[in-house]
């Protein structure tokens, strides 16, 4: 090993027992208000951030959605992806919904949609929000919410939406390929060994049978089923008249306004003034939470610049995403 290759190695382990004594005295002991204010603990998830100003303690919070909606967490704060991360999302609706000066959230959408699981957890939360916390969820949609993006709005107690917003797109989609013909023509063959008949559903060096396709269309057709009654409770429209738009098509604000599948068009700032003025409590401040550094954080920070750099890490971690599943979305695909 290279001289280079222990320093490292030495650093990365001088760092771990860093880490291990502060855990271990955070336990013991009570830290300074001034360490606490240098690096956050764990029970202080959220820093807020003011966006506009009021004259009460009360509150709205804002939350973004940005981004195709999927379970992909990081475990460091600080090598977080940019984009969408739904444990923290959920988090952060979690503590909106519990905090008692937050009189109300709004989200704002700018996604294609996403996984069907991560956006019935999101859309679960949000009704948990309204029927056990008695708190507003207003949405405003962005450039896109389509989809996944939709249906996570449908519960809302309003959605406001730009003129030019990529709206709809309601359904189920579940995608693969079959290079069958490529693979052929390259000399690859696959060996399966398996245990039923149709445990290699949707492989892409087959062709795919009658019944194999029954038995997906049956999924998709119960999570669309799902996405239906979802925008019908939500919205308040009869069930023919949603399958009759739900087609997949996308529509733009204006034609989701005639479809009543919003309530208004408007900007964020409308709808931010829009939720203040329903609220009736006065001028309210308005917050975004931002996710505080720790200790633990910035030790792992420093291990993984010492053992690699950044453009090595982020493509392992891309790499350790991708998956040759298919996977059920509620996903607008251009």
């Amino acid at each position: 090993m290279s001289k280079k290759r222990w320093l490292a190695l030495l650093a990365v382990t001088v760092l771990f027992i860093l880490s291990s004594v502060f855990n271990f005295s955070a336990t013991t002991t009570t830290t300074t208000s001034n360490w606490e204010e240098l690096f956050k603990t764990d029970d202080q998830k959220w820093v807020e951030r003011t966006l506009r100003e009021g004259d009460r303690k009360e509150k709205i919070v804002v939350l973004d959605v940005n981004g195709v909606i999927q379970d992909q967490e990081d475990t460091s704060v600080l090598f977080s992806s940019v984009g969408y991360r739904h444990r923290t999302f959920l988090s952060m609706l979690e503590h909106a919904a519990e905090d008692p000066d937050v009189e109300g959230i709004i989200i704002r959408v700018n996604s294609p949609g996403g996984g069907v699981v991560e956006s019935a957890e999101i859309y679960d939360k949000i009704r948990s929000i309204q029927e056990e916390y008695f708190k507003k969820v207003y949405v405003s949609m962005g450039s896109m919410a389509a989809s996944g993006g939709y249906y996570i709005a449908a519960p809302a107690d309003k959605i406001f939406a730009n003129t030019s917003t990529i709206t709809g797109s309601l359904g189920v989609i579940m995608q693969s390929y079959n290079v069958a013909e490529l693979a052929e023509k390259l000399g690859i063959e696959e060996q399966t060994i398996k245990s039923g008949e149709f445990k290699d559903i949707m492989s892409p060096t087959r062709g795919m049978t009658e019944e194999e396709r029954a038995i997906l269309q049956s999924i998709i057709d119960d999570a669309y089923d799902e996405f239906v009654h979802v925008i019908v409770e939500g919205r308040e429209l009869s069930e023919e008249k949603v399958r009759s738009i739900a087609d997949g098509r996308i529509y733009s604000g204006s034609q989701a306004k005639q479809l009543d599948l919003i309530d208004e068009i408007g900007s964020y700032e409308e709808t931010v003034d829009a939720l203040i003025e329903d609220l009736g409590l006065g001028n309210l401040q308005v917050i975004r939470y931002e996710t505080s550094v720790g200790i633990n954080d910035l030790l792992q920070l420093s291990a993984q610049k010492l053992t690699m750099n950044q453009g090595d890490l982020l493509g392992l971690q891309q790499l350790l995403r991708q998956t040759n599943s298919p996977t059920l979305m509620y996903l607008y695909t251009k």
